[in-house]
């Protein structure tokens, strides 16, 4: 059977190459950019998109078959299509091997707020490389930088009060990290059956075993046999997809509100542990939550004693046109998780906050136990943390929540002025992150057919005009650095409007086909 499926799939993409000529090259942007677009089913993948960027000549750097084993890559990207290799970065540019200018609306992953090329940051992390390039935090030992970084993080966070820092390496470990604090906090309160975590479907929390398992997204969960079986599920906020017929924003946080009690009451409440959710949901599409959801959901989780945790990864440090995400939405978190922006990517590092009521039950146990064991090598890195301290000194001597509002206006106003398009469903997005869904007569019931690969024509479209963009299925993602100016907010607004005009020239085409 396996020689017979493994046959028919040589046939099948030996036909498919000689009806488009090569697949590679009609594929090589779009596959590189999305980490979901293995999803899309094999036609999709060969038929999605006509746009050929990564021409197989004596002109380009090729790096077809690397050795690296890539995140979120299907293998026959790896194997069959050139990947694209950036080389150098500057402001709100990256540049490839090929001296390609790009125009980078995501922020890297989200995450590069200050753009491609801080000098501040860069001396930071050189000044602490002259210094003390590395030590720990264990045992009572620890660094300088960790300890001005902790007492910062906790100044800055006023949504409510926190008494701990705990340093990660990335947003995966501390949502993972999350968990176990989660775990012995109720162990210590002699409740060992409070256990299970409630997050949200299509939230992403990391992709670790027990953060993808708090994810949402089922790419992350398929043949790594999760989510793990104290992982709950519940709905995801999106109105325009999910919301009744008639049923206003208000009604519809009332109804998931509901939605959420009622699972609390089926599972026990004696077993439920903490709610997680991110202020705005990230990689699963960009959706802001609906009017009076949070103030809804935080009612349902205190009343039944659940520890709530921010997943402020992609929110916090601006992005929303506040410092956190909880600001905007006044979120009152029991724990908090942060990375990306914390060092605008410029070194790896991640964080928890612990309000006093989690880090007191924390600090009597590890008394009682002799340690509180846990941690990372890197927890509280010195060279990272030196960096984070020196973005979050520019986040505040720059005014960057002032920054962001002045640009967000221009660019929500740019692109939504795109929502008439006959492709798109729906623009949505606040501050500095926006999401474009496509949908067939914008209608959220009405998806075009996987095998168009719509998201995918778009991206590469994107690419071909020098801007890289997030795709996954037919969402486009966007969430530029916070440095970007009024020039290339209108330039990343052109970029789209030519990528979004060749789409709807390619669903034309194709529905003529039908």
């Amino acid at each position: 059977m396996l020689r017979a499926k493994m046959v028919t799939s040589k046939l099948l993409q030996s036909s498919l190459k000689s009806q488009t000529g090569s697949f590679t090259k009609h594929l090589s942007a779009s596959k590189r950019l999305s980490e979901n677009l293995y999803q899309i089913p094999l036609l999709a993948r060969f038929y999605g998109t006509d746009a050929s960027l990564q021409k197989e000549d004596s002109t380009t750097n090729g790096f077809k078959g690397h050795d690296m084993l890539a995140p979120f890559t299907a293998g026959w990207q790896s194997t069959d299509v050139h990947p694209l290799v950036i080389e150098k970065s500057e402001g709100s540019y990256v540049y490839d091997v090929n001296g390609k200018k790009y125009l980078d609306s995501l922020a890297g992953l989200w995450c590069t707020a200050l753009g491609g090329s801080e000098p501040r940051l860069v001396a930071a992390a050189t000044a602490q490389l002259n210094t003390l390039p590395f030590y720990h935090s264990f045992w009572n030992r620890t660094t300088k930088p960790s300890l001005d970084l902790a007492k910062e993080l906790l100044e800055m966070f006023t949504a409510s009060k926190m008494a701990k820092v705990f340093f990660t390496n990335s947003g995966s470990e501390a949502n993972d990290t999350q968990v176990k604090l989660v775990w012995y906090y109720n162990n210590a309160l002699g409740r060992p059956n409070k256990k299970k975590f409630i997050a949200r479907q299509k939230s992403y929390h990391g992709s670790t075993l027990i953060s993808a398992s708090l994810s949402g997204l089922p790419a992350l969960h398929q043949k790594f046999d999760l989510p793990a079986p104290f992982v709950l599920h519940t709905d995801c906020p999106h109105y325009w997809r999910y919301a009744h017929p008639g049923e206003t924003e208000e009604e519809y946080s009332t109804r998931l509100a509901n939605n959420l009690e009622d699972l609390i009451l089926k599972e026990g409440p004696e077993t439920i542990a903490a709610f997680i959710a991110e202020p705005v949901m990230g990689a699963g599409g960009v959706i802001p939550p609906p009017v009076t959801y949070f103030e809804k959901v935080q009612a349902v989780v205190k009343k039944y004693d659940i520890l709530f945790i921010a997943d402020e990864v992609i929110c916090a440090f601006g992005r929303l046109g506040t410092m956190f995400g909880c600001d905007k939405y006044s979120i009152k978190p029991d724990l908090v998780s942060f990375a990306k922006a914390l060092s605008s990517a410029y070194m790896p590092i991640g964080a928890i906050l612990v309000s006093p009521e989690v880090s007191e039950v924390i600090h009597s146990q590890s008394n009682t136990l002799g340690s509180f064991s846990h941690g990372f090598t890197y927890s509280g890195h010195p060279v990272s943390c030196a960096v984070a301290i020196e973005a979050l000194k520019i986040y505040k001597e720059r005014n960057i929540v002032e920054q962001v509002n002045k640009i967000a206006p221009k660019f929500q106003d740019g692109l939504k002025a795109f929502s008439d398009s006959p492709i798109i469903g729906e623009i949505r997005g606040t501050g500095l992150i926006l999401g474009t869904e496509f949908a067939d007569n914008k209608s959220p019931n009405e998806p075009f057919p996987p095998e168009w690969g719509i998201g995918a024509y778009f991206g590469a479209q994107c690419e071909k005009h020098g801007m890289l963009v997030r795709v996954s299925g037919d969402n486009i993602m966007m969430s530029p650095p916070f440095i970007m100016s009024p020039a290339e907010v209108d330039e990343l607004i052109s970029k789209y409007g030519k990528a979004l005009k060749a789409t709807e020239e390619r669903v034309k085409e194709l529905k003529s086909q039908q």
